[in-house]
């Protein structure tokens, strides 16, 4: 049975933290394939390195850009280009952005809705994320990033339709952004995600005190579907 992939971004308040290197190198024997950041505030090369050491240590790498006019998003997607990750996730869709990712064999997952601010929230409507969803999967995107958690409507509702829509047409969805108690997991587990983020909540300990144990029992949580 297939249950929605953890993706751990190595970030607070939609910012990488400074000691990305050092808690990757400490938790890349844990559970999760996935991992990532943001394109703040670690210089480019060290953020190739990162993900360089990442993808040596067989993980699966995203770059999530927090952006929102075209030249900061086209940015965004031509550093995704340099540092060679394997994910786009966020800006504002932008054909541009789906040209770079294309020609540099990147999957493109772009935000849907109303969104704003860092840290980001969402506005908008599920019928309308729908409809825009399907217009950018029609030009070749990968799949939907879907920040859930940070609607201002209601979170639990938007996720479950969203991604109900977007499995009739087969189309990956992350739910990303403010995954913070078991409760949201098992929304998440019951929405079928492909895949969900969680970054500050393994800094502020909500899954328990050490970091790696975190990811851990997130991972192991979604597997078995048991409250620990």
């Amino acid at each position: 049975m297939s249950y929605p992939e953890l993706v751990v971004m190595l970030t607070y308040q939609d910012r990488t933290v400074e000691r990305a290197y050092e808690i990757f190198e400490k938790c890349r024997n844990t559970k999760a394939k996935y991992w990532g950041f943001k394109e703040e505030p670690l210089p480019p090369e060290q953020m190739k390195e990162l993900y360089d050491y990442m993808k040596s240590c067989g993980k699966v790498t995203s770059l999530e850009v927090v952006a929102y006019t075209e030249e900061e998003c086209v940015a965004g997607a031509r550093l995704a280009a340099q540092c060679g990750v394997d994910y786009l996730m966020g800006t504002r869709y932008f054909d541009r952005v789906n040209e770079i990712c294309r020609d540099s064999g990147i999957r493109y997952i772009p935000f849907v809705g109303e969104v704003t601010q860092r840290p980001s929230i969402l506005n908008g409507t599920a019928s309308g994320m729908i409809d825009e969803a399907k217009r950018y999967l029609e030009k070749g995107v990968y799949g939907i990033d879907l920040l859930g958690y940070r609607y201002t409507g209601d979170a639990a509702a938007l996720n479950k339709s969203f991604v109900s829509a977007m499995k009739e047409i087969g189309a990956p969805v992350c739910i990303a952004g403010s995954v913070n108690s078991y409760q949201r997991l098992d929304e998440v587990r019951d929405t079928g995600a492909w895949s969900f983020t969680i970054g500050g909540a393994f800094f502020e300990h909500k899954f328990g005190e050490d970091f790696a144990a975190q990811i851990d029992r997130v991972c192991t949580y979604m597997e078995e579907g048991d409250r620990l």
